[in-house]
């Protein structure tokens, strides 16, 4: 723009409606948003989550409405997390065939199958102890023994419909090692959305007990990123990258806009951000409290999360927001 343009201009522009969006430089719409959900072995009906107002834990039937009901607002895609009904040393149950999220994944799919199923692949949810992989003997989290139980996991979530897999997990190589196994059983088609830059975030207190996964003892320090750090970001993008990943995610969003932007200058890909539990309850809290007005709150949020580079919003407010935007 030239110097030179006048300011007068620009506000005959914002005060003209139509005008406005036409030049409008980033846009929200529902297609850009993804729902989680979380799904229980065994569970009827819903049960709410006290950490988070709105949110439920679905049983089989439950999970298959809510994600329709998604769908009819124009939001394309959800992203599942199982609890299972018993959780051991190993997290067992997320490889197993017939698990909370297999089934969801398959009778979803035959609900709605224009409705594309992400599905979340990490130990946290399924393991006694919380912690996102097997142990060592020391009570370290061991990287590389984690790998296998982790493409079991994937491969089990393609063989049920999964459209893509998410590993959460932040090991090193697992995304690799996710898609020889997905090639080798056959689901080379089978997208990898790895949660490349992962934070040991604050923000994920509600999620945690939301899944029942807080880790009995430690935190997850050793293998989530530091919050100070931006370049290492850059580098477990640029891996996951090289291994087969084919989008890459920041989490959690708000805290992290400008790694966000860094990402997507740096690999120009696909690339998908999460506003996490400890974000949505934010606004949930002070909107109860008449701090602001939720709508234009949550909408204002997410745009700033896709200006600042994200393909894709996942995000707790997704039925909302489409709504909203409608």
């Amino acid at each position: 723009m030239p110097a030179a343009f006048p300011a007068t201009r620009l506000r005959r522009l914002r005060r003209t409606g139509a005008l406005r969006d036409l030049v409008r430089e980033t846009t929200l719409a529902p297609s850009d948003l993804v729902l989680p959900l979380f799904v229980e072995d065994g569970l009827e009906g819903r049960t709410p989550i006290a950490s988070m107002p709105g949110v439920d834990r679905h049983g089989l039937t439950s999970v298959v409405e809510e994600a329709g009901a998604a769908h009819a607002l124009g939001v394309p895609a959800v992203l599942l997390f199982g609890i299972p009904a018993e959780k051991d040393a190993d997290g067992s149950g997320a490889w197993d065939d017939d698990g909370a999220v297999q089934l969801a994944t398959r009778a979803i799919k035959a609900a709605h199958p224009e409705l594309l199923v992400l599905t979340d692949v990490c130990l946290c949810e399924y393991t006694d102890h919380g912690h996102c992989g097997r142990l060592s003997a020391d009570g370290s989290v061991d990287n590389d023994a984690s790998l296998e139980l982790l493409a079991r996991t994937a491969v089990s979530h393609a063989r049920a419909g999964s459209d893509a897999v998410a590993p959460s997990d932040m090991m090193d190589g697992r995304v690799g090692a996710l898609r020889a196994a997905l090639d080798a059983e056959g689901f080379t088609e089978t997208p990898i959305i790895a949660y490349s830059a992962k934070y040991a975030s604050a923000f994920y207190g509600p999620f945690r007990e939301a899944a029942g996964s807080t880790p009995s003892f430690g935190d997850r320090r050793s293998y989530q990123m530091d919050p100070g750090n931006a370049e290492e970001a850059l580098r477990e993008v640029a891996l996951d990258v090289e291994e087969g990943a084919d989008m890459v995610m920041v989490k959690p969003a708000v805290p992290y806009l400008d790694v966000l932007w860094r990402v997507k200058e740096a690999t120009r890909m696909p690339v998908a951000a999460y506003h996490v539990g400890g974000e949505y309850v934010m606004i949930k809290a002070a909107a109860a409290a008449g701090h602001l007005d939720e709508r234009t709150a949550v909408l204002e949020t997410l745009t700033s999360i896709r200006r600042a580079g994200a393909d894709i919003v996942i995000t707790y407010y997704a039925k909302d927001a489409a709504q909203w935007l409608q």
